[in-house]
């Protein structure tokens, strides 16, 4: 392919990028302004449950109020793109993909939503009461009078419950990357080290620092990553096979040309 041909494909791919990304944009805003109407609600949900119960929430400014409703409106409206934003992904890669595969891998983007919920009712019903208490328990041992905010209580939240939400998707991720051969089996198996480093460090990093919590954590991240290397595994074994039979079918015309 010559200069002038490589730099027009690099624009038209540069140019489609950015028309998938506008939509992503578009659809976020959307489902921000939607957001908003249902903050509200879902503020009343989060600081109802158990473990708000304990604590007498304060507005330490006038933005406090604004600035939960927004935020709680942007991950609501992140939770409703994440099957978009696959989707887009999907349709970005689909034209350096065989016919099969894309038929494959568009079946992802359901499931890249009902993992996020997942990971969100994990984070928020088992690591989030867990570690509130366990950072009460500290403060009290300590004498201290504790005196939150709404945005400390929400904020801490959310930067243990999200990180988490993002975590489980990573079996479709990698389901994903192998189909587009960008990783194999192999190459997850030999940065299995690396990867549960990283893995058990953001369980002890999100978790208090006790070994019961960060064993609670750590494992299903851990069963996570596993799982994820058997499912790259059995869709390598499909395309090998599939790549072979194509070979095959190819030495056969080959033959039968000569």
């Amino acid at each position: 392919m010559s200069k002038p041909m490589k730099e027009m494909a690099l624009v038209e791919h540069l140019g489609e990028l950015r028309k998938r990304i506008i939509v992503v944009l578009v659809v976020f805003v959307a489902g921000l302004i939607g957001g908003i109407f249902v903050a509200e609600p879902i503020y009343h949900y989060l600081t109802a449950a158990e473990q708000a119960k304990n604590f007498e929430l304060h507005a330490f400014s006038f933005w406090d109020g604004i600035g939960i409703y927004m935020k709680i409106a942007a991950i609501f409206s992140l939770v409703i793109s994440i099957p978009l934003i696959f989707y887009q992904l999907w349709a970005f890669v689909k034209p350096g993909l065989h016919r099969d595969e894309q038929k494959a891998a568009v079946r992802y983007v359901p499931y890249a939503f009902i993992l996020f919920i997942v990971g969100i009712v994990f984070g928020y019903y088992i690591v989030f009461p867990m570690t509130l208490s366990f950072t009460t328990m500290i403060t009290k041992s300590m004498g201290l009078t504790e005196t939150y905010g709404i945005t400390n209580y929400l904020n801490f939240m959310f930067n243990l419950v999200l990180p988490l939400a993002l975590l489980f998707e990573l079996p479709l991720v990698v389901m994903f990357l192998t189909r587009i051969r960008i990783l194999n089996p192999l190459r997850l198996r030999k940065m299995r080290k690396l990867a549960y480093f990283a893995l058990v460090f953001i369980a002890v990093v999100i978790t208090p620092p006790d070994f019961i919590s960060d064993f609670l954590v750590t494992i299903p991240l851990l069963l996570l990553y596993e799982f994820s290397v058997f499912l790259s595994s059995k869709i390598y074994r499909k395309q090998l096979e599939a790549d072979m039979e194509r070979d095959s079918r190819y030495v056969s015309l080959d033959e039968d040309t000569d």
